[in-house]
């Protein structure tokens, strides 16, 4: 049985994986925006906010054409320490990044904003991953899937990559691109109870 669409809801990403993650739970977007912004740090700032000031500003440049809609978004960041991984998008970008991540922990920050009118609802769910030491042919075998293209960090948790996976600490669905459970929370506090989509 499909999703039932939610009247009042506005995805604001072009990532089918967010799209996914909310099927999951129930819920069809009315509509689905892909919001344009740049996604640069600024200048001494952390991942956390970094991933909470995206999803706080992708939803403000969608919410200006949706003013009586509420309006979800997300940003997911990954980091080791303070150095934030790129979206990967040449077979470079993943190489460094498996490099980076191969037998070490990291952490994954997906900030989430939900506007309503002038309401606006942000935070920032974290989790930690750990990955086993790599070898030479699973980082070769791994760049020739290609499921990397695009994916912060250079890699897909929900792919072939989660092979690699040793541990996780937190929220699958947050390292995937929307943290379920904190995202029905918020989504209910303004006005859109996720249960409720299930009848």
């Amino acid at each position: 049985m499909s999703p039932a669409p939610a009247a009042r809801l506005v995805l604001a990403s072009g990532s089918p994986r967010r799209l996914d993650l909310l099927n999951q739970i129930g819920l069809q977007p009315r509509a689905v925006e892909a919001a344009e912004v740049d996604e640069s740090a600024l200048a001494g700032e952390t991942p956390p906010r970094l991933a909470q000031r995206l999803a706080l500003a992708k939803a403000a440049a969608v919410a200006g054409r949706h003013p009586d809609d509420v309006v979800l978004a997300a940003d997911t960041v990954v980091a080791c320490g303070r150095r934030v991984l790129p979206k990967a998008e040449e077979e470079a970008d993943v190489r460094r990044c498996l490099a980076l991540l191969s037998g070490r922990r990291h952490r994954v920050h997906t900030g989430v904003a939900v506007r309503s009118g002038e309401l606006v609802r942000s935070r920032v769910v974290t989790s930690a991953v750990t990955f086993k030491r790599l070898s030479e042919a699973e980082v070769d075998g791994y760049v020739r899937c290609g499921e990397w293209r695009g994916k912060a960090g250079g890699y897909a948790i929900q792919g072939k990559a989660a092979a690699f996976i040793r541990a996780i600490s937190g929220s699958h669905s947050g390292v995937v691109g929307l943290p379920l459970f904190e995202t029905a929370q918020m989504l209910s506090g303004a006005g859109l109870p996720v249960a409720e989509n299930w009848l």
